[in-house]
């Protein structure tokens, strides 16, 4: 391999990790600050999440809206307007309004799994339905301390696959062996 491409290479990774040690400080130091830019880039994806369901909910077979796309659609509606046009004040409330959007989701994937066909085993399905539900009764039971332990998480998450990075990028490494590379054959 040519060394100005792994210098590069170790270049980029450099960069990713210390960009991610930076946002995880910044995280974990203005944990409040970083809940509200995430507020607003979950409302920005609540809003794409509300539109599709909305979508499917009028796709639905005999021309009829599927009631629950319509109730998973409106919900992630309404909770993305929230998020996007007054951040300050959702940051704390999101949490709630969260924890409500994942039980509503919870029950609608539980309910679907039994009674629907699915081209998947409803196994699969379960489980996320049930950490749904019980995340969003978590949330709904501590908002704002959700919020803020999620930036903070989410900060230290960052730190630590930052320092991945960083010591990937200058930590020596060794030559491919010729039985990995498939020289020599």
């Amino acid at each position: 391999m040519d060394r100005n491409l792994l210098a590069a290479e170790r270049t980029v990774v450099l960069i990713r990790g210390v960009v991610g040690v930076l946002f995880g400080i910044l995280a974990v130091v203005q944990p409040v600050s970083t809940a509200i830019a995430l507020v607003m880039l979950w409302g920005f994806w609540a809003l794409f999440e509300g539109i599709g369901a909305l979508a499917q909910a009028f796709r639905a077979s005999a021309g009829r809206p599927r009631f629950d796309y319509l109730l998973l659609g409106l919900t992630g509606l309404v909770a993305a307007f929230l998020a996007i046009f007054s951040p300050k004040l959702t940051a704390t409330s999101l949490t709630w309004v969260l924890g409500l959007w994942l039980v509503v989701r919870g029950i609608l994937e539980a309910v679907a799994t039994f009674t629907h066909e699915l081209v998947t085993p409803r196994w699969l399905f379960l489980p996320g339905a049930a950490l749904s539900v019980l995340l969003g009764v978590f949330f709904m039971a501590n908002p704002g301390r959700a919020a803020v332990g999620i930036a903070v998480l989410l900060g230290t998450i960052a730190i630590a696959w930052g320092l991945v990075f960083i010591a990937s990028a200058l930590l020596p490494r060794r030559a491919p062996s010729s039985a990995m590379t498939g020289e020599g054959n």
